[in-house]
């Protein structure tokens, strides 16, 4: 089976700036440094030490703890009207690690980082770009959450977690694209790259991550609308209907094309009435996820 690094080099486009930004690009994953600039260390080190499903409460609580501004931003987000259904203050880490679970801690350190990145010196004119991915992280977040507490035997925090990262090899592409400003400069062969490639780079990010290969392969094949797969709907279907309602949140009236031929869609039993009602009757609690996040 190719890895995800072959299967980027071996689709390297065109000439000049975008031939030699995929080449750049597998030669840098490639040799493993499949780093985001300006990505806060400790955000990786969460997520690398929450795929181990032995790790310790305590092992969390510190490895937070280092970082004052994660800790106050979980506190936050266990303080949410989305995530604190009780309304009792929670003013200590420990307990707001407990009341949220590993994955939406996850979550947390993801949504942190983001908002650190957008204040990076390093990235200095990337701030609208940057912003607009990750407003569409937490949408299509929050969307796929409601779907899988909804339609899905699926975990939401699991989908609300795979949602934040579905945009990841964009993420990446973009802060390195910022070093060949000819390519940037050009949006359609840009945006032709980012539609090929994405998927593929998000998935050696992950891996590199340890993410649990159930992330890393809906994060991976969510845009595959004719996957098959046997028995129930799955994280990727989740994702892939996630995905579905955010765009037709934003493009309503592509809602009845974008259906036609989307297997997630028959899993989950849905149609054009059903998803809109989503939308609709959802509203509220997508908000309140979106704004938990930091949105």
């Amino acid at each position: 089976m190719a890895t995800a690094t072959q299967e980027v080099a071996s689709g390297a486009p065109g000439e000049g700036g975008a031939f030699e930004f995929v080449q750049a690009l597998a030669r840098e994953l490639s040799s493993g440094r499949i780093e985001l600039p300006s990505f806060p260390d400790v955000a990786v080190r969460v997520q690398r030490a929450l795929a181990d499903e032995d790790v310790r409460p305590e092992t969390v609580v510190r490895l937070i703890g280092s970082e004052p501004a994660l800790a106050a931003w979980v506190l936050r987000m266990s303080n949410s009207a989305a995530l604190n259904a009780s309304g009792r203050q929670i003013n200590d880490l420990r307990t707001a690690i407990t009341r949220l679970g590993f994955n939406v801690v996850r979550s947390a350190a993801m949504s942190f980082a983001m908002s650190q990145l957008t204040r990076a010196p390093e990235l200095k004119g990337l701030e609208q770009p940057l912003r607009e991915l990750w407003n569409r992280s937490t949408l299509v977040a929050a969307m796929s959450s409601v779907a899988a507490r909804k339609f899905a035997r699926v975990n939401p925090d699991t989908a609300l977690l795979a949602g934040l990262l579905h945009g990841i090899g964009r993420l990446y592409l973009l802060t390195r694209a910022r070093h060949f400003p000819a390519l940037f400069a050009d949006p359609a062969a840009y945006g032709q790259i980012v539609n090929d490639w994405h998927t593929n780079v998000a998935k050696a990010i992950l891996e590199n991550w340890d993410m649990a290969d159930e992330i890393v392969l809906a994060v991976h094949e969510h845009e595959q609308i004719d996957r098959a797969h046997d028995g129930p709907a799955d994280l990727t279907d989740v994702l892939l209907v996630g995905d579905l309602l955010a765009s037709f949140q934003e493009w309503p009236e592509s809602l009845e094309l974008n259906l036609q031929g989307v297997h997630a869609v028959n899993r989950l039993d849905l149609d054009r009435v059903r998803l809109e009602r989503i939308i609709e009757d959802s509203a509220t609690e997508i908000a309140a996820l979106r704004q938990a996040l930091g949105q």
